[in-house]
């Protein structure tokens, strides 16, 4: 019997419950983690539920204060949830080569679909860009429109997510090398460069020229940018929670996908900041 359960994964040897994996010591009988009962995914979908229905009432002149508790009910459900994330990887060490690879897979099938999401704003911008309708006089972009100068602000906030690519890299192989000081001014580095792009968009619309609601142009502008700027926003705070997780010693450098899942974020914000700023800001204008 004892052979049996050597060779044969789904039999458990006694005192293991089939239902958690896990022997009378302790010890997992298998490479998987079934992860603990959890109220987080019904309370996420409430909340995310009591928010949808807050911002369309809000759309309606109504429910501003519905759509913020829903909103802040979501911020909670996600601080909670991932707590519980990083408990399971670092103090039960829950996460198996198996569980890391399937966390690999659920991050790029997420960055692919953040792809296909940034793809609808190119091809509503590209449309209406090299087929100009009459309603806007046949030309791109249109006559009442004074866009920005890609050469000025724009290549300014393209040099700084340049950089923080590079530094985001280097605070990488600080942790593979485990030099944690290292990382820790890398990555503190990136969040504030990411901090500082937000700042110059923020003044960068604030300067503007147009409303969104000016016509094709502007909302094809806003949308891209504005959706980007967001991604930028939810990166850095991701960044900076990897930040304070450094300083915890959460990583080693054999085991931080927390932060590897960062870094690939912050790559696609980059790339996708280069498309915008090359089809939007130069060709576009």
């Amino acid at each position: 019997m004892a052979e049996l359960n050597a060779h044969n994964p789904g039999v458990y040897p006694g005192g293991v419950s089939a239902a958690d994996g896990h022997g009378a010591e302790g010890g997992h009988t298998h490479q998987y983690h079934l992860v603990d009962p959890s109220p987080w995914p019904l309370l996420g979908a409430f909340s995310a539920g009591l928010m949808a229905v807050g911002g369309v009432m809000y759309m309606h002149g109504s429910g501003w204060l519905l759509a913020a508790l829903g909103f802040l009910c979501v911020l909670t459900v996600m601080a909670g949830w991932w707590r519980d994330v990083v408990r399971e990887s670092v103090h039960e060490k829950a996460h198996t080569p198996i569980v890391k690879l399937g966390l690999r897979y659920g991050m790029s099938l997420f960055i692919a679909s953040e792809v296909m999401f940034f793809a609808a704003f190119f091809w509503a911008f590209f449309d209406a860009s090299l087929y100009p309708k009459e309603a806007i006089g046949g030309v791109w972009p249109p006559e009442n429109i004074e866009t920005f100068n890609a050469f000025h602000l724009p290549l300014m906030m393209t040099l700084i997510l340049l950089l923080s690519g590079t530094t985001v890299t280097w605070a990488h192989h600080a942790i593979v090398e485990g030099d944690r000081k290292t990382a820790s001014v890398a990555l503190g580095l990136t969040v504030i460069l990411g901090i500082l792009f937000s700042c110059f968009q923020v003044y960068e619309y604030s300067h503007a020229h147009f409303g969104f609601s000016d016509g094709i142009y502007p909302s094809t502008f806003f949308m891209a940018t504005g959706f980007h700027g967001f991604h930028v926003l939810i990166g850095t705070i991701f960044l900076a929670v990897c930040w304070f997780r450094v300083r915890s010693g959460h990583f080693t450098p054999k085991s931080h996908f927390g932060f590897e899942a960062a870094a690939w974020y912050w790559h696609f914000v980059d790339v996708v900041w280069l498309f915008l700023f090359v089809s939007i800001y130069w060709w576009g204008a």
